[in-house]
C-alpha cells in the first residue's frame, strides 16, 4: 500500500527521496477533502467522486463524532443522535484536535472504569460483581433478635428495588437520590447504614454520597406520656397482667420488649435492684427500685416470666392493644415507647445526674439520652433561693 502511495507522488521523477514524499503528502493534506470511508471525516458532495488518496487518516476504532467541511468551516456530527455542530474553525489541525477531544470525552470515562475494574478484579474477583442485594444480605446477618427482624423488614422496602441488583462499582449519586426521593424516613436511615457498611467492609472504593450531601432525617415528633394519661389508661385497663406491665413501664422506663421479657430471676430483692440486658443493644440496664415498683413485683410470679402472655406476643400485637385503649380514651400522640421518654424527662426534672439516668435507661450515648429528656419542663430556682440555702448550710 505504501509503495502505491509513494509511486503516485513520485510520478515520472523516480529519484525523489522519502522525506520529500512525506513533505508533499503533509502539504497536500491541508487542502484535501475527506473520503467517505474515513471514520472521522466525510467529503463535500462536489468532491464525492474524488479517489481516496489519504488512507493514512483511516482509523480502526469506531468514533462517536465524525468531521466534515462545509464552506471552508469544519463541522462535527454525532453519529448517535445525528446532531451536527460547527467547530468554529477553518484550521484543520484545530478541528482535528477538537474532534479528538470530543471522542475522548465519551471514550475515556468508560475506558477508565474498565481499567479500574480490571485492577480491582485482580485483588478480589467478586469486587466488580457485588451488588447492593449482597450488601443488604450481609448487613442482615450481622443483626440478631428483634434487630434482625426490623432490618429484614426494612430491606423489603420497595424503594430499594432501584438499586438492589445494581453493582456497587457502577453506583452513582443520582441512583441514591432517586431512592431517597421515593422512600420514607426509614429508607434514608437504612440506606445510610447499608452505604456505611459497604465502605467499612472495603467493598466501595469511595463513598457514593459525601456526608454533607445526605438529606437530613426528620423523624416524626414523639412525646412522653403524662402521669394523668397513665392513670387514665390504668383505670380503663381491666386485664391484671397488662395493668402490671404498664406500671412496670412507668417505673422502669424500659422498652416494651425488655419489660415484657422480664423474669423473676432479674429481681434482686436484697439490694432492691432489677437488671437485664437490652434486646436492642445488648447493654445491661440496672435500676434500683423503690416501694412503688416493689408493690407491683409482689403480685407477679415468683419464678419464670413475669408476663408470660405478653412475652409470647409480637411487639406489634402489644402496641395494638395499647393503642386500642388510647383510642377509647381519645389520647393521641403516644405509644408504649412514650414511657421511655417519660422516665427520662422525670429524671431530668427531679435533678438526677445525667450519667445515672443514662445508666438506668441503658443508653450508650449521651446524645441519645438527651434526645429523650430534651422536652422536660425544668423549674429552675431563683438565685435568691440558692443563696438562702447556702446561708442556712453555713449557719
Amino acid at each position: 500500500m505504501l509503495n502505491c502511495v509513494c509511486s503516485n507522488w513520485l510520478g515520472l521523477n523516480g529519484t525523489a527521496t522519502v522525506s520529500e514524499t512525506v513533505s508533499k503528502m503533509a502539504s497536500a493534506n491541508t487542502t484535501a477533502h475527506y473520503s467517505p470511508e474515513l471514520a472521522e471525516t466525510r467529503p463535500l458532495l462536489v468532491n464525492a467522486s474524488e479517489p481516496d488518496r489519504f488512507t493514512i487518516h483511516k482509523t480502526i476504532m469506531n468514533q462517536r463524532y465524525t468531521m466534515f467541511q462545509r464552506s471552508g468551516v469544519f463541522y462535527c456530527e454525532d453519529t448517535t443522535t445525528g446532531k451536527q455542530l460547527s467547530l468554529r474553525t477553518k484550521n484543520e489541525a484545530e478541528a482535528l484536535t477538537l474532534l479528538h477531544t470530543k471522542n475522548e470525552s465519551v471514550r475515556q470515562p468508560k475506558l477508565n472504569l474498565q481499567i479500574a475494574k480490571t485492577y480491582l478484579a485482580a485483588a478480589d474477583e467478586s469486587f466488580i460483581k457485588r451488588t447492593w442485594r449482597e450488601v443488604m444480605d450481609e448487613f442482615v446477618r450481622t443483626k440478631s433478635g428483634n434487630n434482625r427482624i426490623r432490618t429484614e423488614r426494612a430491606v423489603m422496602d420497595k424503594s430499594f428495588d432501584a438499586i438492589r441488583d445494581l453493582q456497587l462499582i457502577e453506583t452513582r449519586p443520582e441512583h441514591f437520590l432517586r431512592v431517597l426521593e421515593s422512600g420514607k424516613v426509614s429508607t434514608n436511615n437504612y440506606l445510610r447504614r447499608f452505604h456505611n457498611f459497604a465502605v467499612d467492609m472495603g467493598w466501595l472504593p469511595w463513598p457514593v454520597l459525601p456526608k454533607k450531601r445526605w438529606p437530613a432525617i426528620h423523624y416524626k415528633e414523639k412525646r412522653a406520656i403524662t402521669l394523668d394519661e397513665h392513670q387514665r389508661i390504668l383505670e380503663r385497663e381491666k386485664n391484671p397482667e397488662m395493668r402490671a406491665f404498664l406500671k412496670c413501664c412507668w417505673h422502669i422506663g424500659g422498652s416494651q420488649s425488655d419489660v415484657a421479657n422480664l423474669k423473676a430471676e432479674d429481681i434482686d430483692w436484697k439490694n432492691q435492684v432489677v437488671s437485664f440486658f437490652r434486646a436492642k443493644t445488648g447493654t445491661a440496664q440496672i435500676l434500683h427500685f423503690g416501694t412503688g415498683l416493689a408493690e407491683v413485683f409482689k403480685d407477679l410470679p415468683g419464678q419464670g416470666m413475669l408476663f408470660p402472655r405478653l412475652a409470647a406476643m409480637d411487639e406489634k400485637h402489644r402496641a395494638s392493644l395499647f393503642q386500642m385503649t388510647c383510642r377509647r380514651l381519645e389520647i393521641k400522640g403516644i405509644s408504649l415507647h412514650s414511657y421511655r421518654y417519660a422516665w427520662a424527662q422525670r429524671a431530668k426534672v427531679a435533678g438526677m445526674p445525667e450519667r445515672f439516668a443514662q445508666e438506668a435507661l441503658g443508653h450508650n450515648s449521651k446524645a441519645v439520652h438527651r434526645a429523650y429528656a430534651k422536652k422536660a419542663q425544668m423549674k429552675i430556682p431563683s438565685l435568691e433561693e440558692y443563696e438562702r440555702q447556702a446561708t442556712v448550710k453555713t449557719i
